[in-house]
């Protein structure tokens, strides 16, 4: 099969050039004619039917007539202020129609009492209707046209595109063009069985249909075909590149349970495992026992015991005498990592240690040789882990917290660094829809923890206005009596014209005025801060010198203080709901009630008070992940749109659920008979999937 018709650079179809091709690229990266072809509509006007003048009112939002044009006129001495109207009349009345550009043209391409097709948007002026630069057509033109449009298909565009003609019109236009010169030749990408046992139309007719549709029918049945094909080569990509690391990646066996994990099991658990830990933890161990390469996504809400399951795991690789680390996005969260763990391992020989950007030289040294010799067993720290020094002597297991703030390079240097790649368990307290993680994280087992560690109680979340701040001081100094601390989180550091937001320092400053020493301390911590001020503001807090910690989304995540039992969010109607998740779950660690306070300005809009209303009325981090999903769509689910893993162009994973689950369904059971694809009648699959590739569609390795 050639794909060189579709492969051809953009410039050279007719109508676009140089010019116009290098705006298409930069606006929306239409390269070729396959890019083109595939930049579907984003709406349509039904054009089946025709209107009489007379029936037209307030109520069209875009309106067909069938006419003659019986007057053509320029009005206006000024060149600048001309505009040319023509008078269409049918049985039942008169409209103008009226344009203020191309006038000239649009004059000599108009002939008298001849009948046109006219559709646009009508406006009401001077109590009467007019069309202004409306689509016109030579009735006998549209008659005999190939393309009959029962369905006007309406385009993204740009500014700088539409200063070049390519609007919503001009883009229809160039599609068009490519539609006629690529009717015939469009490949299959299906195999018969899949288009026969699921009823799809052909994929000509589908791409033919989602732009010209005949009918509302075909239409319905273009969207079908290709939102399924679309999410069945993403299945495809990523269960083939799963399924085929499974049976030629090896993998470190870890077959002893021995006295590490069973000192810390019968000695040092500090809570009863739930069930969902058991669960996880023989998933992990049928992994590691396999000989084939982990590779697990471990989700679960904040607090539900992700560090536990991911100590235990490193327990079971130091029995089977290989070395582990973690690596965590920031100093503030390894330090944490590193403080827990080393808590939970008292009494129990481990040598553990810590390194970071902030690591002294000579301690950094030593790290080093213990690495090398094998004396250091667990090593916990940020991206300093994937420094070219840090050499281990038998790397066994690599975890990785909040993995998605790491890039994939990243990532990948941790596992080169053993000659048989060590098991990963990558972890994550943003709970992910289901419908997103089938999507995105086909290539990857995974693990979800959904119950919280017993005794733990639920978060209390109130929602205030700025007009109830007197309360919530008041609220705040009740609970500082009784021993609790408490987090004010704000969303900048600095003033802002553009955002109407409480500058971070205003704020500390109201707070400090409000609560005086020496009765009450306040710390306060942002980005700007250097890491050795952060860690010592951190640490006073940590140590119950100050009561109030004003900070910026810095402690989101990672920051495990049991006596802090309030999370105050300024201004969270900027917030998005998985982060204002994120933030609630800073809370609530230790045995006492936990409150979360959701400060507002007075007046929200819709979206702001749908998302505030969704946080008071739920803990559950995975009915709220969906809710933030519908609400903003799936790039603010850990950059998934900028990575290029989930920039789809017609399938929504939210509504076509069903879809996208049969689409993986059925992408395993061909995998599973072919993985090759080499079986004739896959060809059409192994062919298009080639094109992907080399046209760098990235569905890639995002673990």
């Amino acid at each position: 099969m050639s794909t060189a018709f579709f492969e051809t650079p953009i410039e050279y179809l007719k109508g676009v050039g140089p010019k116009r091709a290098d705006l298409l690229k930069k606006e929306l990266k239409i390269f070729t004619f396959y890019d083109l072809l595939t930049f579907f509509p984003f709406r349509y006007v039904d054009k089946s039917k025709f209107y009489n003048i007379n029936q037209i009112n307030n109520d069209f939002t875009y309106v067909q007539l069938c006419g003659k044009i019986i007057s053509i006129d320029t009005i206006g001495s000024n060149i600048r202020n001309q505009r040319l109207v023509a008078k269409l009349e049918d049985n039942t009345g008169i409209i103008e129609l009226v344009w203020f550009k191309g006038l000239k043209w649009i004059k000599n391409s108009l002939t008298l009492n001849k009948e046109y097709i006219v559709f646009g948007k009508p406006n009401y002026f001077k109590n009467k209707f007019n069309i202004t630069h409306p689509e016109i057509e030579l009735k006998e033109a549209h008659n005999n046209s190939d393309f009959k449009e029962t369905f006007q298909a309406f385009y993204f565009s740009t500014e700088k595109l539409k200063a070049k003609g390519l609007n919503s019109k001009g883009i229809s236009k160039l599609i068009k063009t490519l539609c006629l010169s690529a009717k015939g030749i469009i490949p299959e990408t299906l195999n018969e069985d899949i288009i026969k046992s699921l009823k799809l139309i052909s994929r000509e007719q589908a791409l033919l249909n989602i732009h010209l549709p005949k009918n509302i029918n075909l239409l319905k049945q273009a969207q079908r075909r290709l939102k399924f094909e679309e999410l069945f080569f993403i299945q495809l990509q990523l269960l083939k590149q799963k399924l085929k690391t499974k049976q030629t990646v090896k993998g470190h066996k870890f077959l002893t349970v021995g006295k590490y994990f069973n000192n810390f099991y019968h000695n040092n658990l500090p809570f009863k495992l739930t069930n969902a830990q058991k669960r996880v933890i023989k998933e992990i161990r049928v992994d590691t026992g396999s000989g084939k390469q982990m590779n697990r996504l471990l989700q679960g809400d904040v607090g539900s015991g992700k560090t536990l399951v991911a100590l235990m795991t490193m327990l079971i690789a130091l029995d089977n005498n290989y070395q582990c680390c973690l690596m965590a996005p920031t100093e503030i969260l390894a330090n944490q990592h590193f403080n827990t763990i080393t808590k939970m391992l008292e009494g129990i020989n481990v040598n553990i240690a810590l390194l970071t950007g902030s690591t002294k030289t000579t301690k950094r040294n030593e790290i080093y040789e213990q690495l090398l010799n094998k004396k250091l067993q667990i090593l916990i720290g940020t991206h300093a882990l994937i420094e070219d020094k840090v050499k281990f002597n038998n790397l066994g297991l690599v975890v990785i917290d909040e993995q998605h703030k790491f890039g994939v390079a990243q990532r990948a240097k941790l596992w080169e660094k053993n000659n048989i790649p060590p098991h990963v368990l990558v972890m994550t307290a943003t709970p992910i829809p289901r419908t997103l993680a089938m999507t995105i994280y086909s290539d990857l087992d995974i693990s979800v923890i959904d119950d919280l560690p017993p005794g733990r109680k639920s978060i209390k979340t109130y929602h205030f206005k700025d007009s109830d701040r007197l309360k919530v001081f008041g609220f705040m100094k009740r609970q500082i009596l009784k021993g609790q601390q408490i987090y004010i989180v704000f969303p900048l550091i600095e003033e802002s014209e553009k955002l109407d937001l409480k500058d971070l320092m205003d704020g500390y400053e109201s707070i400090v005025r409000e609560f005086p020493l020496p009765e009450y301390a306040v710390s306060i911590v942002h980005g700007r801060m250097k890491n050795q001020d952060k860690n010592f503001e951190m640490q006073r807090f940590i140590k119950g010198e100050t009561q109030i910690m004003v900070a910026t989304t810095v402690i989101e995540v990672g920051v495990d203080i049991p006596k802090a039992s309030v999370m105050i969010i300024e201004n969270a109607e900027r917030f998005g709901l998985s982060q204002l998740h994120q933030l609630r779950g800073r809370v609530g660690r230790g045995a006492d009630q936990a409150y979360c306070i959701l400060m507002t300005k007075d007046k929200l809009s819709e979206d702001a008070a749908k998302r505030i209303k969704i946080m008071t009325s739920t803990n559950d981090g995975f009915i709220i992940a969906k809710a933030d999903l519908e609400l903003r769509g799936p790039g603010v689910f850990n950059g998934t749109q900028q990575s290029g893993v989930l920039n789809l162009k017609i399938a929504d994973i939210v509504k076509d659920e069903k879809i996208l689950i049969y689409s993986k369904k059925l992408a395993l059971e061909i995998l599973n008979d072919d993985i090759e694809l080499h079986k004739p009648k896959y060809r059409p699959l192994a062919e298009h999937l080639a094109f992907i590739n080399k046209n760098k569609t990235n569905w890639s390795v995002i673990s």
